[in-house]
């Protein structure tokens, strides 16, 4: 990847935030197909699209991503192993000098997967699991998911695999389980991941019930603190730097600066938790390819010009969190130069008070197996919740592949 060393007296995020040549992450979901429904999908997978690119569309992209020198990709969905052709693309990468980490809810990790994977030392994987036991997990993820991915990483562990990824999106009712998710973390020999739930996708309908109470917030700062430097948070939780000390990372907003997201018909959006028209930049069909949309679309260029603080202008810890996160303030209707939903200050809070009754943006495009007509609500009794989401589909999620490519659940 080509960069421009700072000069002397710049800090490394000022260039960040001025973009570079090619981004530092890059998500490419594979594919809207996913096995399960999981209440707080970012992308409303769950039906494929009959667009989706095909492997020699692909197979053109990774070699884009090689001429531009980019080291990684993240590689998601949906759940990207159903794909016929993902290990065919992942061997492509990887022999491309495109390393791979994806993401899997593990359902396809078998003992002789589990044993390619372990002998590779450009793919890494990434297991989702969002509770510490079965039944906060399977609410959120689908009854049986915890059982799944637990199979996944003992699979891992015994093919030798050390250091795959386990990760979870912090919500209400697991974020007094983060010693429990290292624990089970360090059983498998994995790191943990732990990523914030935004109110995108699916997530739209049960972010007000699922998103971290001010007071778990506090609690998750404080223990980031201790732990931060033996877990990967990418960069998720920059909004809570106004406690006091900055978390490890980057902490600003990447979006179209050093972070994109590629669907799965190659649209390129400016971040993977902003999947909606007003972020997107451009399409990898399109003259130019990627390297065009990154380097050039209108959407990019306007967001690595300086940003307003706006509303945040006045207050003291603005250079710490940077007014927070787009995509959360984007779909709860605030607006991008105010103050973050979750500002650990209370401004986001008055904000979301004094918004009014409006209707709030819609992430776009909506891939639900079922039609979404009213927000999902999660009661709890005791603190867990007591209500397990409804999986089947009214239409096959793998509707268009091929018989016999299914994933198999364990």
């Amino acid at each position: 990847m080509t960069t421009v060393a700072p000069a002397e007296g710049t800090r490394l995020v000022d260039r960040f935030e001025r973009g570079l040549d090619a981004p530092i992450c890059l998500t490419w979901e594979l594919t809207y197909a996913c096995n399960l429904a999981c209440v707080h999908c970012l992308s409303s997978s769950g039906r494929r699209d009959p667009r989706e690119l095909t492997t020699a569309e692909c197979r053109a992209l990774i070699d884009e991503f090689e001429r531009m020198q980019i080291f990684y990709v993240n590689i998601g969905g949906g759940e990207p192993t159903i794909r016929s052709d993902f290990w065919d693309l992942v061997d492509y990468a990887t022999e491309h000098h495109v390393g791979v980490k994806f993401s899997t809810n593990g359902s396809r990790i078998s003992e002789a997967i589990a044993a390619r994977l372990a002998a590779s030392d450009y793919v890494d994987v990434q297991i989702s699991l969002d509770g510490a036991t079965a039944e906060v997990n399977d609410a959120v993820r689908g009854e049986g998911s915890f059982a799944t991915a637990v199979t996944a990483m003992e699979r891992l562990a015994a093919a030798g695999f050390a250091g795959f990824k386990l990760s979870v999106v912090v919500t209400r009712h697991n974020v007094g389980q983060l010693d429990a998710f290292k624990s089970i973390a360090d059983r498998y020999g994995a790191q943990l991941r732990l990523t914030r739930l935004r109110p995108s996708g699916r997530g739209a309908d049960v972010w007000d019930e699922l998103h971290p109470t001010a007071d778990q917030q506090r609690q998750l700062y404080d223990w980031l603190v201790l732990r931060g430097e033996e877990v990967l948070t990418g960069d998720s939780f920059f909004h809570l730097a106004a406690y006091g000390d900055a978390l490890p990372g980057l902490n600003l907003c990447g979006a179209g600066r050093v972070v994109c997201l590629v669907d799965p018909v190659g649209d390129v959006y400016a971040c993977p938790f902003a999947i909606h028209d007003e972020f997107l930049a451009g399409n990898v069909r399109g003259a130019g390819g990627f390297t065009s949309v990154w380097r050039a679309s209108d959407l990019f260029l306007e967001l690595r010009e300086p940003q307003s603080a706006g509303a945040c202008s006045s207050c003291g810890h603005f250079d710490a969190c940077r007014g927070g996160c787009m995509a959360a303030k984007f779909f709860t209707g605030l607006p991008l130069d105010g103050p973050d939903p979750e500002c650990v200050l209370g401004h986001g809070e008055h904000a979301l008070g004094a918004r009014g009754d409006v209707e709030t943006p819609r992430p776009s495009p909506d891939h639900s197996s079922r039609p979404r007509t009213v927000a999902v609500a999660l009661t709890t009794r005791g603190g867990t919740p007591d209500r397990r989401p409804d999986r089947s589909c009214d239409e096959h999620p793998l509707a268009g592949f091929a018989p016999g490519s299914a994933p198999t659940a364990r």
